[in-house]
């Protein structure tokens, strides 16, 4: 007699979108933390294309050990979506802002990444979630949203448009990667986007080395070191993963935590003031990422 209990293979997918997206979320955690380090000696447009570069030449080496087949010709155009999302737009956009505004300010912004990668997903990758999902969803990005404005956008509007900016564009290319990954596979798609990018972002990062590298200091070595390796290839990898598994709209809640972990860490490393309204604001994000996980579908 077989006792064995029959687990539907659905339910195993979805558990595994859930983990595989939040070990992506932690990691993505320390990509702000680690930009504003990397900015005070780095240029923002060199930080981003260096990101790029090194990550997309980890990315070859990857693709030829693996033996890679070329993605199809239908593929060119959602990697390059991916590739000015992920790997251009929201490095870029970040690094300029963080010139104006700090990381534990623009950490909170990321609260609304979540409803920016379920619109995208609907658009892009065809999900429907439930009424009351948009109601947790909208909700915890109008938490974010009331924060900023009670900082006084009037303090830095640079920084917060550029953040604002930066948010549309990942919640673009997370929505456009999770769907090719499907079908082409999580890690496959940052990798290719990444070679995608190489030729036009190794020529500008030669261009905007610094003139000299004595001033550089080692917290800013260590940075562009993490944002390179971790947030640009090894988070995508397990990101992409969980949305492809889980849901787009319904894993991306998960980012919802993540203002939650990088304010810890800009506390911790960067010994930045966390306000008490900056903790209500990510307790109240949080709260929402069970409401809209459990109305998702």
């Amino acid at each position: 007699m077989n006792s064995s209990i029959s687990i539907p293979e659905k339910s195993v997918n979805s558990s595994s979108g859930w983990i595989n997206g939040f070990i992506g979320v932690l990691i993505f955690s320390g990509s702000l933390p680690a930009t504003r380090v990397a900015v005070l000696d780095f240029s923002p447009v060199f930080l981003t294309v260096a990101r790029a570069s090194i990550a997309g030449l980890l990315a070859v080496c990857i693709l030829g050990v693996f033996k890679e087949k070329r993605p199809a010709r239908a593929h060119i155009f959602p990697l390059a979506m991916v590739a000015i999302g992920v790997v251009i737009g929201f490095p870029l956009l970040t690094a300029l802002a963080l010139q104006y505004v700090t990381s534990a300010h623009s950490i909170v912004f990321v609260g609304m990444l979540p409803l920016a990668t379920a619109i995208f997903g609907v658009w892009r990758g065809g999900e429907r979630p439930r009424p009351a999902f948009w109601i947790f969803s909208i909700a915890g990005s109008l938490l974010v949203i009331g924060f900023a404005v009670a900082q006084g956008l009037s303090a830095s509007p640079m920084g917060d448009i550029l953040m604002l900016s930066a948010i549309i564009l990942c919640g673009l290319g997370y929505a456009e990667g999770a769907k090719l990954s499907r079908t082409l596979g999580g890690w496959q798609v940052i990798c290719w986007a990444l070679v995608l990018s190489l030729p036009f972002v190794a020529p500008v990062t030669y261009f905007f080395l610094p003139s000299s590298f004595s001033g550089i200091g080692a917290p800013a070595w260590l940075g562009l070191a993490y944002v390179s390796l971790f947030s640009m290839l090894i988070g995508f990898i397990f990101w992409y993963r969980g949305l492809a598994q889980g849901g787009i709209a319904t894993v991306g809640q998960l980012q919802l935590l993540q203002p939650f972990f990088g304010l810890t860490l800009a506390a911790t490393l960067l010994h930045e003031q966390v306000s008490m309204g900056m903790l209500g604001i990510t307790v109240g994000v949080i709260g929402c990422v069970a409401g809209s996980k459990k109305f998702a579908k």
